[in-house]
Order: C-alpha cells, then structure tokens, then sequence
C-alpha cells in the first residue's frame, strides 16, 4: 500500500488498494481482504489524507456464543508535514517526512487502525437475548423451562428493605 508522492502537483488525488489480510499482517479474526480508499489532498507543505478501510471479520457472540462474520470499516485521517528533516510527533495521527520523500507506506496505519476498529462488545445482533444462565439453551430461539421466579435466600434481606422503603 504505496503511494508515490513524487510529482505530484497540489490538489486532490484518489487511490484504492485491495489486499490479502497476511500482506499487512493481519490474522484472525480478520479474513479475505482489506479494501482500502485513500483521499489525499496535497498542500504546499503538507499531505493531508483521508482513509477508509473495509474488512470482513468472524467473532463469537458475547451473549450467545454464536458465530458470525460482520464488516468492519476502520476511518481516520492522517497528516504529514513535509519538513526539512524528520521529527518525532507526539501525535498518532501526524507523521514528519522530509522534502526527499518520494512515497508514503500506509500499510501500517491500515493494520492498526484495523485491529483498533474491533468492537469491545461483540454481538451477533443488537437484540441478541443471550443464553438462559439456568438451563443454558438459546433465547434467541427457544424458550427456557427455567422457574422464572425464584429468588436466592441470600437477596431476601435486600428485598424486605426494598419493600419497606416502598412502604
């Protein structure tokens, strides 16, 4: 995922890639390949670009235990200020390159944006019921035979005060 810099007059460009997930390093639970959109706008002394990256990822449902694959688009915008050498930035999304530089790698930037682009929580579906604590079927299919209201004897002090509060 190169881009040669060289050249180019100022103004907007578009370029797209299309990779093996293993050729930027990638693995579960990333499968097939990454497609990958970059917006990039040269200014006199600096490269702003826009990137949006498309995967296809297999997960086990949190709730259920399902498995399923879902998309994955990864954004984000990186700048790099051209500079007569190169400086460390602080900044994750900003990169120093020199005058001399004739082409930016963004393979990196894709892969980590990618990893970064899993979700914490990972559902089958929004309204996914889960798996029935008691008899462990699947709620999203089945209906338990669980007895719905029993209640721990160790809650029953809690519950007395909830109703006395109530009272």
């Amino acid at each position: 995922m190169i881009i040669k810099i060289a050249n180019l007059s100022l103004g907007e460009y578009e370029f797209s890639f299309t990779e093996k997930i293993e050729d930027i390093d990638l693995n579960k639970p990333f499968l097939g390949n990454v497609k990958t959109n970059v917006k990039l706008t040269k200014l006199s002394d600096q490269l702003f670009t826009q990137i949006s990256s498309t995967l296809l990822a297999e997960f086990e449902c949190d709730r259920c235990t399902t498995i399923f694959q879902k998309e994955i688009i990864s954004e984000y915008q990186m700048i790099y200020l051209i500079n007569n050498f190169i400086k460390e930035s602080n900044d994750t999304n900003i990169t120093y390159i020199t005058k001399e530089t004739d082409k930016i790698d963004i393979k990196n930037d894709v892969r980590e944006f990618a990893i970064l682009s899993i979700p914490m929580k990972k559902l089958c579906n929004v309204n996914c019921k889960g798996l029935c604590p008691g008899c462990g079927v699947d709620l999203n299919y089945e209906e338990c035979k669980c007895q719905k209201n029993s209640i721990n004897p160790i809650w029953l002090p809690l519950l007395e005060q909830k109703i006395k509060v109530k009272k």
